[in-house]
């Protein structure tokens, strides 16, 4: 296999993992991000995150002195791929995406590509972003010569990413244009970047653009929403008196629901499903359909009486929480993580604070997978407030 120099510009979770997964493939990558201190972690070779498998690829490719990380854009100049890691979080005022960090970051690319003289530069983004984004960002770089823009989205799983890179359920490639003999010579580049992945039998499916982009916010839309209809149900078999276990598990064997993601519980949380749906339904509404989208808003609601449900069965087990000492066990949004982003454990332990208890939060000791007898207070109420409750606040 041929060995191509990639960069991977934001190395948050997801790029820190798909710039250790290029460099398992054999490929020359640098990681680039502005967060020194990050930086400064990765190349001594620590995971600034849990994630399983990471580390031991973080370490093959330092060792094998293909993989190094930069703050600098100047060492990232002779790449002959970038992928665009960045982060497109919910803006402050609303529930659309905001892009600024996927700007920057192409801006600050485009000012350094020049010094290849027009050798062909495969620019690739793998953010979650809105329909219509790989287009505008193309159009940032159209003035630099050999460069062309692709959007490959990503479909990682917290607790899976590393099997998830490298041995992908598929591959989405956006184009600018199906037909253009440019979009076939950059799909070949990411296909030799691939390569592995590939002689797989990977599935690999080429489309436009808007198409890649909405590959991704649909799936996480359907995604949450199965969720949220588990959670719904269970509400309904709440006063009914069935068991939604019961419920759940008949429906699941019908092949064309299945049976993943219709566990009911506390509902989903993370730094990906709540913020994308919300920027789903904005991008709809920027795009006059609107009503079309328009049950996400449900969906989102269903998740967050989740939440103060967990609370009421608290009180009517409890009566008054005033004084009430409650444990809540495990601070991450979802298992084998320690993200901590939009968690519904620690929403839960703020909401009860609020009311009066004296709460306590545990984890599972970081870099362990299971929860175990030694999980660490991680937080009490008779602290100063994380930053999660004192939002709330």
């Amino acid at each position: 296999m041929k060995t191509t120099k990639i960069s991977v510009i934001g190395v948050g979770y997801l790029g820190a993992v798909h710039a250790a997964a290029m460099a398992d493939l054999g490929h020359d990558v640098v990681g680039l991000d502005i967060d020194a201190e990050r930086i400064a972690t990765l190349q001594a070779g620590r995971a600034p995150f849990h994630e399983p498998g990471f580390e031991d690829i973080l370490a093959r490719g330092l060792d094998a002195d293909l993989l190094r990380f930069t703050t600098d854009y100047a060492d990232i100049a002779d790449a002959d791929v970038h992928f665009l890691g960045l982060g497109t979080p919910q803006q402050a005022d609303g529930f659309g995406a905001d892009l600024s960090y996927l700007e920057a970051a192409v801006d600050a690319l485009a000012e350094v590509l020049p010094a290849r003289g027009g050798a062909p530069t495969l620019v690739v983004g793998k953010s979650t972003v809105p329909a219509g984004t790989a287009r505008m960002l193309a159009g940032r770089l159209e003035q630099v010569e050999g460069v062309t823009l692709m959007w490959n989205p990503e479909f990682l799983r917290e607790g899976f990413a590393v099997k998830d890179t490298l041995d992908p359920d598929r591959l989405v490639y956006g184009v600018h244009d199906t037909e253009d003999p440019v979009a076939a010579q950059a799909v070949a580049m990411l296909d030799a970047v691939y390569a592995r992945i590939l002689e797989r039998e990977a599935p690999r499916l080429v489309m436009g653009y808007e198409a890649a982009e909405l590959v991704k916010a649909s799936a996480n839309a359907f995604l949450a929403t199965k969720i949220s209809f588990i959670n719904a149900v269970a509400e309904m078999c709440e006063v009914t008196g069935a068991d939604v276990t019961d419920v759940a598990r008949a429906i699941g064997m019908d092949d064309r629901i299945g049976a993943k993601f219709l566990r009911a519980g506390v509902g989903f949380g993370g730094g990906c499903l709540p913020k994308d749906i919300r920027a789903f339904l904005a991008s709809a509404e920027e795009n006059g359909v609107g009503e079309a989208l328009g049950f996400l808003r449900e969906v989102d609601a269903v998740n967050e009486r989740r939440r103060a449900r967990v609370v009421a069965l608290a009180g009517e087990m409890l009566g008054d929480l005033a004084g009430r000492r409650v444990t809540v066990l495990g601070a991450a949004f979802k298992p084998l993580s320690d993200d901590t982003r939009d968690s519904p454990a620690l929403d839960v332990a703020c909401r009860l604070r609020a009311a009066g208890a004296l709460v306590t939060v545990t984890r599972t000791p970081r870099r362990c997978g299971t929860p175990s007898a030694a999980s660490a207070d991680w937080w009490s109420s008779s602290r100063t407030p994380p930053r999660h409750c004192a939002e709330r606040s």
